[in-house]
């Protein structure tokens, strides 16, 4: 039997991750394919979606960044499970992405547009880049009017800036924010091929994905990435009564662990704690000894240095894994 894959086209999008109205209830082993909004809510023609279509809070005023395509509501999900989501494809669908520099946003300033000024340091002048994406080739062109370079092309490594599932505790946070649930991680590794092990904390766990990066370095230095849009096929299972504390990724070289939280410091012990602990529970490692080899062989990225916490990706060879 085929593969069953919803085609969504969501009326509204979300800038908190929580357990609002389900926009689609799915069974394990289903697919899902939609088209994203970009971090400043730019459709695929480049066009601002209009109010209608964005949350809306009658008591407070919601911060309209990085719109999130859900909650997908998923059959199933129980407190205690994991929800493993396949990303199977991350369709550019847009020849332009932007960056930018914001005052007081940024991992170089001390000045915080998110908690207020401190008055330490002067805010960055705000700047917009404004990308050519060649899909065909998979680079993106960046003039660089007042370097002697002139221009620069990197290669496009588009990956999903946002997934996450409803937080725990009954929790609702907010779209820049990443967690125990997921969320703004922006880590490049969250791309087309990897698995996203994400542990769920309400029954239906309540997916969400959003924020398509083309491009972006370790950190996000600046504050963004090249910001864009895409059509995004997942496929979403479940694995039963299998716990894990913090979000988990795996592709054909590594398994994952990340951790989210300020000083970063923090976030590095929490990503390979859990990763030590994956070790330990599903490949048979001593504790210490797990700790050892990690020490030896294992690698680290930093998705973010700029959002509310920050995220590190601990990663482990696969080829050093049991059989």
């Amino acid at each position: 039997m085929a593969t069953k894959t919803h085609h969504i086209n969501p009326a509204v999008v979300y800038y908190t991750f929580g357990p609002h109205p389900p926009i689609l209830h799915i069974h394990p082993g289903e697919r899902v394919t939609a088209g994203t909004v970009d971090a400043r809510n730019w459709d695929e023609t480049g066009e601002q979606i209009p109010e209608s279509r964005r949350q809306a809070a009658p008591d407070t005023r919601l911060r309209d960044s990085n719109p999130q395509i859900g909650p997908i509501y998923v059959e199933g999900a129980e407190p205690g499970d994991t929800l493993a989501v396949r990303i199977l494809e991350i369709k550019l669908n847009r020849d332009w992405g932007w960056s930018a520099l914001n005052p007081g946003f940024g991992g170089l300033v001390i000045e915080s547009r998110i908690n207020g000024p401190t008055g330490l340091n002067a805010a960055l002048p705000e700047q917009f880049y404004r990308w050519e994406l060649d899909r065909e080739r998979m680079r993106g062109r960046l003039l660089l009017p007042n370097s002697r370079l002139k221009h620069i092309e990197i290669p496009l490594t588009p990956f999903l800036g946002c997934i996450g599932v409803a937080p725990r505790f009954g929790q609702v946070i907010f779209s820049m924010a990443p967690a125990e649930h997921g969320g703004n991680m922006d880590s490049p590794e969250t791309r087309v091929g990897t698995m996203i092990y994400l542990p769920v904390f309400v029954h239906g766990a309540y997916l969400f994905f959003g924020d398509v990066h083309a491009a972006q370095g370790d950190g996000e230095t600046g504050g963004s990435a090249i910001e864009t849009t895409a059509e995004v096929t997942l496929e979403v299972n479940i694995d039963k009564g299998k716990h894990i504390g913090w979000p988990r990724f795996e592709n054909d070289d590594y398994i994952m662990a990340t951790g989210s939280t300020r000083p970063l410091i923090d976030a590095f012990r929490i990503a390979h704690v859990e990763l030590i602990d994956w070790l330990v529970t599903d490949y048979g490692f001593d504790r210490l000894e797990a700790l050892q080899i990690v020490t030896q062989a294992g690698a680290a990225r930093i998705g973010n240095v700029v959002d509310p916490n920050y995220t590190v990706v601990a990663k482990f060879p696969k080829q050093f894994l049991p059989l």
